[in-house]
Order: C-alpha cells, then sequence, then structure tokens
C-alpha cells in the first residue's frame, strides 16, 4: 500500500529495492536518474535557442554557473589543465548540489509503501520510494571511485608514469651525492605514504560527502517525529514547524558538500601535475 507518511525510525542505511524482482533498481537509484533527467531537460532548454546576448532566464542562470565554475577552477589546476578536467568537476558539482537540495524536496523519504497495522488501522512506513542520492554510499563511492581512476590517467598522461614516479619517491631539488643517498630513504618512506593518502582519497571523499548527507537527512525526520505525542493538531504543526530550521540549514550544507567535493578533486589535480604545469609556462 502507498502512503504518505513519515518515517518513524529515519532514514534506512541501505538503499532498499523498489521491486523484490529487480534488486539493482533501489529508491536512490530512481532518484539519480529523476536528478539526471532534470538536468538534461535544464540544459538542453538553456541551449537549445542560444543567443550572443541572451535574454532567456535559462540561460543566464546556465552562463552564469559555468562561468563561475570555469574561473574558479582555472585558478586551481591551471590554465593547461582546465580544458581537461573543467567538464568532470563541473558535472560532479552540478550533479552533487542538484541531488542534495532534491533530497530535500518534501516527499523525499516521506513517499512509500507500507502496511496497515494495530487496532486502529494507521499506516506503518516500511519502503520509502525516493531515497536522497548522496545519502547512499554506493553512489558516493562510485563517484570517488571514477574520479581516482580518470585522475591517474590525466596525471600519467600530463608527467608520464616514470616521472610521476621520480616526483613521488626520489629527492626533490638540485641534491647530488652523499646527500642525494642519505635522504633517499626518506623520500621513498614519503612516497609510501603518498600512495597510500592517494588510495585513502576514495574513503575519504565518498564517506565525508555520504556521512553529512545521511545524517542531515535522519536530522530532518527526527525532528519531524518529534512531536508525535502531541495532540493532532499540535503534532502536525511541530512536524513542519521543527524541521523547518534545519531545512535552511540542509540548503546551505548540500551547496558546501558539493564544493567541498568539487575543489578536493581539483586540488588533487593540481598536486599532481602542477611540476608539469611549470615546465609548459618555459
Amino acid at each position: 500500500m502507498l502512503t504518505f507518511l513519515p518515517i518513524a525510525e529515519g532514514v534506512s542505511i541501505q538503499a532498499e529495492p523498489i521491486t523484490e524482482s529487480v534488486h539493482w533498481l533501489t529508491n536512490s537509484i530512481l532518484v539519480t536518474a529523476i536528478v539526471t533527467g532534470i538536468i538534461l531537460f535544464l540544459a538542453r532548454r538553456a541551449t537549445a535557442k542560444m543567443k550572443l546576448v541572451p535574454d532567456a532566464g535559462v540561460q543566464n542562470i546556465f552562463e552564469l554557473v559555468v562561468e563561475s565554475l570555469y574561473d574558479m577552477l582555472e585558478g586551481i589546476v591551471g590554465k593547461h589543465m582546465i580544458k581537461r578536467t573543467f567538464p568532470l568537476l563541473a558535472t560532479i558539482f552540478i550533479f552533487i548540489l542538484a541531488s542534495n537540495w532534491f533530497g530535500l524536496v518534501p516527499g523525499v523519504g516521506t513517499i512509500g509503501f507500507g502496511k496497515i497495522t494495530g487496532p486502529f488501522h494507521s499506516i506503518e512506513m516500511q519502503h520509502p520510494l525516493l531515497r536522497p542520492a548522496n545519502a547512499d554510499l554506493n553512489m558516493t563511492l562510485a563517484m570517488a571511485a571514477l574520479f581516482t581512476v580518470i585522475w591517474i590517467w590525466w596525471t600519467f598522461t600530463e608527467t608520464g608514469p616514470i616521472k610521476f614516479l621520480k616526483h613521488t619517491f626520489l629527492p626533490k631539488g638540485d641534491l647530488s651525492g652523499m646527500l642525494w643517498l642519505f635522504l633517499l630513504p626518506i623520500f621513498m618512506f614519503v612516497g609510501v605514504i603518498e600512495v597510500v593518502s592517494i588510495g585513502f582519497r576514495v574513503v575519504s571523499l565518498s564517506l565525508r560527502l555520504f556521512g553529512n548527507i545521511f545524517s542531515g537527512e535522519n536530522l530532518m525526520h527526527t525532528m519531524g517525529n518529534l512531536g508525535d505525542a502531541l495532540p493532532a493538531p499540535l503534532a502536525y504543526l511541530s512536524s513542519v514547524l521543527l524541521p523547518l530550521p534545519f531545512f535552511f540549514l540542509e540548503l546551505l550544507v548540500g551547496f558546501i558538500q558539493a564544493l567541498v567535493f568539487m575543489l578536493l578533486c581539483a586540488a588533487y589535480i593540481q598536486l599532481s601535475t602542477s611540476h608539469d604545469e611549470e615546465e609548459h609556462e618555459h
């Protein structure tokens, strides 16, 4: 039975299949498809009839977003890398931001399938139809892993595998002789730590985004159910008013988390290609 009541126990740690016959089609994948469709529709509408001096609001908004992101990222990754990396970095930001804000739309997490229970025939929510995309660790982990693979490709094509290994494990600067040999074990040890930290980037990127969005969803559900013990009119009023301040807080958190994810990815690109960037300038 389809119900529109909030979930008393909050957001499940795992995404749930919409139907038992198709286990891979979860409520978070459904939201991902919806958000992707909305972004593609708006992008298509903004670029369908482009003008040199736009008068349509959608084109103005898209140009503002793209130009702002381009200028910001160019200052981080450099002029040489911006054309290669901008499409992915901008897509990451726009998708994460849209997913985070779509998760705050009324009905996401509160519309789903339930059953009638108890002597008073109350409805108990069991399977939400919609789940915030970034409240699913599978989604954030996939984005972080995909970026890491592409980052490795960009780094190797820009610096070359041999130069990357030298930059990571060998002493820097114009060192030679005994000093170079003395510092070699230290730099090799630091290089091993650097390689381990690269592997942990996938974990840190995914868990940071997942943790903030998942905890925010649970906070909204908790505040919405805080007045359930009150009489019916007051319980309904509290379910609307109590989550309201946290709704605006989650709007800010959603934007910050999208920005942090994108900027960290840009910083990783800059760190691995900056020395190559200097050579191109010379």
